[in-house]
């Protein structure tokens, strides 16, 4: 092949090959070759030397040297790209290719790697054209397999002016390359699906659903190319009616970050196991995140909701505010008060409240619902306030309108957690399954057979079974004694009726807690709490926001 016919055109070829052409035939003075250069600077006091004779590209052995190359090279010339040359690595790879034969038809092996739409682009456009880790993959006895990059350059004839006749074709062998690629893709592909996995399996497989709301949730781990971070959620029944619900995340990505997820989930139901107030509970949790990890910080908002006096308590540890929409559509955010995130110590939470009546549907999410690059996070809340306004229908309805009018795709760059409740209004038979009545409990021991009689009258209108009747009574008359004889006034006798429970509860201002003890035969006291967790489904205690405690028991109503 004679390759003084052909020119690559590679960067500054065409030039350097103009000014040859155009000094060919000149005699050394007339091409400038010893004489004086320009003067610099005005001065020309030395002269430099004359430059030596450059020698042209096809003064080169050109044909050698593409031979002995490493990397796959071809070229192709004319409209069917028939093929005018192949080095010995492009026959080693794939074999033999005779010259003349339409590469459409004797190297398969461009079809496979998509190149001849590319070559056809080159040689129309006369410009240069590169891809990169093309595969090729299950060949015959495997010859040629591998990737490859590619680099498709017009080449043009000596005798043939600017138009491009050819296309050389020249590949490296990047196989080596391209499988490290692929088994660091496949590590990390690993490694996301064991913390997707481990986030998961900490999170609740299922929500709680208590009798005076409702509940679901969404929880979406970060795109493919996002590492899973430590988004957390969780609904806890504390008895008496009341419900805890918290969400919160955990600074950084990765397994790390999820298991310190795992451990603040785990302690934040065993801390609300205590029926603490809400600041209380982060206050635990802020020296617990500490001790964890001293460089991890989380962010969180726990609430507490009680059917009693509609309204949901809450304190927040760096968290996004919870935003409630109104049955009317109105929807209100709950700003103060928050304090700093969780781990950085030194901080004293308070306790906030909103309301939240029948009909209202609260929302609680992570910052990657709301957080956008180049945008302020005010902006995403206020968005998620729009969004909210107009959704209505079931928690789960609720939570898909959300995640779709915020733009949360599969390929979002964090994860993302919302959890919705709802507050439902209730009519018509359901309405008459819930019921409430309350007795304040004033006097001395005269109370007691007051509250008693009001118990059986009330009992015996919410139509329960005799025997559900007198274990009512029987609560009642324990509980209101016990806090006759050890509580202060003022003291309050609730009755609350769910379609799946029955809650008896008295308060009153005293802040001892009661404890369950054996009492010893002699001993004339000691015997109500006992008596209380031996007939009831479940009994407990806490202390009330202004003072004083409240001392509980639930019966769970026959299916």
């Amino acid at each position: 092949m004679n390759f003084t016919r052909w020119s690559a055109r590679l960067p500054g070829t065409q030039r350097r090959a103009a000014a040859r052409g155009t000094n060919r035939g000149l005699t050394p003075v007339q091409r400038g070759e010893g004489s004086v250069p320009a003067a610099r600077g005005g001065s020309a006091q030395h002269p430099e030397p004359a430059p030596a004779d450059v020698p042209a590209l096809e003064d080169f052995a050109l044909p050698e040297i593409l031979g002995s190359l490493p990397a796959l090279v071809a070229l192709v010339y004319g409209p069917e790209h028939r093929v005018a040359y192949v080095n010995d690595a492009y026959t080693a790879a794939f074999g033999h290719r005779p010259a003349g034969a339409p590469a459409a038809g004797t190297c398969p092996e461009l079809h496979e790697l998509g190149l001849l739409p590319l070559m056809e682009q080159v040689l129309r456009s006369g410009k240069p054209r590169t891809v990169k880790s093309r595969r090729i993959q299950n060949r015959p006895g495997g010859r040629g397999d591998g990737s490859y990059t590619v680099t498709c350059l017009p080449a043009g004839r000596r005798d043939g002016g600017d138009e491009t006749a050819g296309v050389l074709v020249f590949l490296a062998d990047v196989t080596d390359h391209a499988d490290a690629a692929e088994r660091l893709r496949a590590s990390e592909r690993r490694h996301r699906e064991t913390a997707v996995t481990l986030q998961r399996s900490l999170l609740p497989q299922e929500l709680e659903q208590p009798d005076d709301l409702r509940f679901a949730v969404t929880y979406q781990p970060g795109g493919t190319d996002a590492a899973v971070g430590g988004d957390w959620y969780d609904v806890i029944t504390l008895g008496g009616g009341r419900t805890a619900v918290v969400i919160g995340d955990v600074m950084g990505r990765g397994v790390r970050a999820a298991a310190v997820m795992g451990q603040l989930r785990t302690a934040v139901r065993a801390y609300a196991r205590l029926d603490l107030p809400p600041h209380e509970v982060l206050q635990l949790l802020d020296g617990l995140a500490s001790e964890i990890d001293a460089s991890q910080i989380a962010t969180c908002v726990y609430a507490v909701h009680d059917p009693t006096d509609g309204r949901l308590a809450y304190a927040s540890a760096g968290h996004l505010p919870i935003l409630v929409r109104d049955e009317d559509g109105t929807v209100r955010r709950a700003e103060e008060p928050t304090g700093p995130p969780l781990g950085t110590g030194g901080w004293l939470h308070t306790s906030g409240s909103i309301d939240l009546p029948p009909g209202a549907t609260a929302v609680l999410y992570t910052d990657g619902l709301v957080e956008r690059r180049r945008e302020d996070i005010d902006e995403g809340v206020a968005a998620l306030e729009r969004a909210l306004a107009g959704a209505t229908g079931t928690p789960q309805v609720v939570c898909d309108r959300l995640i779709r009018s915020l733009g949360v795709t599969a390929d979002h760059d964090d994860d993302v957690a919302v959890l919705v409740l709802q507050h439902p209004t209730r009519t018509g038979a359901d309405a008459e399954l819930f019921h409430n009545a309350a007795l304040d409990l004033l006097g001395g021991t005269e109370a007691a057979p007051r509250a008693r009689a009001f118990a059986s009258g009330v009992l015996a209108s919410w139509r329960f079974s005799t025997e559900l009747h007198d274990l009512g009574v029987l609560a009642v008359s324990e509980l209101v004694a016990n806090s006759l004889q050890h509580g202060t006034p003022p003291m309050r006798l609730r009755l609350r009726r769910t379609d799946r429970r029955l809650i008896v509860e008295v308060t009153d201002g005293d802040e001892h807690l009661p404890r369950r003890r054996r009492a010893e035969t002699e001993d004339e006291a000691g015997r109500g709490i006992s008596i209380i967790a031996t007939i009831a489904s479940s009994w407990g205690s806490r202390r009330t926001p202004g003072g004083g405690k409240a001392v509980w028991c639930e019966f769970a109503l026959p299916d």
